[in-house]
């Protein structure tokens, strides 16, 4: 039986490629506090890092970049987490589960967290950089919930991307918001419980226009059947009775 190999090579670059990427956005961050960042150069980050400038732009397309190590692979675990949602689960647990991914990121490294804030307040390309990864999570979030709209809670089909836009982008803005609070505040405070009420009004707001998957059109209020002179009827526990005696009486006239 061949040896199990692979998987613990596989493990191992993996957490050699994490470890070289948060080195150098570690380096990035302190040399754009130090002296600025139009005067940082790749080539200093990658010397404060120990590697050589192949190796940063093996990890990353430009210094900017570099401060956002962890964006990709957490673009990776949200489309998993989406992926793998069970069929009876609310579409928006769902993506709040995904975007909680995102947090987690962030608070796993509060110091670095809130000195990444302070830089992207200050230096604009910073600022778009990170602004262009946030967008990366919602478009995700918004092909996602346009397949879970329940088509029988709306009267025109033709909304179903606008409020799959609208819920989604409540959803970034919520985590935007309790996160920037959370950063404000030095990164203190348990961040998942401020953003789980944060899903509560969401939630609240959107999830009557949002089911398990596309539904299959709404049953009727009541059915009936004759058999004979018996006329046999079955109602929805919902239906109203003047539902219930419209459909009787539309069975006795055919009869």
């Amino acid at each position: 039986m061949a040896q199990p190999i692979k998987p613990a090579r596989t493990s191992s670059a993996t957490a050699q490629r994490h470890r070289v990427r948060q080195d150098l956005a570690a380096a990035a961050m302190h040399l754009f506090a130090a002296q600025g960042y139009e005067a940082t150069t790749v080539d200093e980050i990658a010397a404060a890092a120990g590697v050589a400038r192949r190796t940063f732009f093996r990890h990353f397309r430009s210094k900017e970049e570099a401060i956002f190590p962890d964006h990709d692979d957490t673009l990776v675990r949200v489309g998993e987490v989406l992926e793998s949602a069970e069929p009876h689960e609310h579409p928006l647990d769902t993506v709040c589960r995904g975007i909680t991914e995102v947090l987690r990121m962030y608070a796993e490294s509060p110091e670095v967290s809130v000195e990444r804030y302070r830089l992207t307040r200050e230096i604009p390309i910073l600022r778009e950089r990170e602004i262009a990864s946030v967008a990366r999570y919602e478009r995700l979030f918004t092909r996602y919930l346009l397949g879970h709209f329940d088509e029988s809670a709306h009267r025109d089909g033709d909304d179903d991307p606008l409020l799959a836009e609208v819920a989604a982008s409540a959803v970034v803005a919520a985590h935007n918001h309790v996160l920037r609070r959370w950063l404000r505040a030095g990164g203190k405070g348990d961040v998942e419980a401020q953003l789980d009420h944060a899903f509560v009004v969401i939630k609240d707001t959107f999830g009557t226009g949002i089911g398990g998957g596309r539904v299959l059109p709404a049953a009727p209020p009541a059915t009936v059947s004759t058999t004979g002179d018996v006329v046999i009827a079955v109602a929805r526990t919902d239906a109203s009775p003047a539902e219930v005696m419209r459909t009787i009486e539309k069975a006795l006239k055919g009869a």
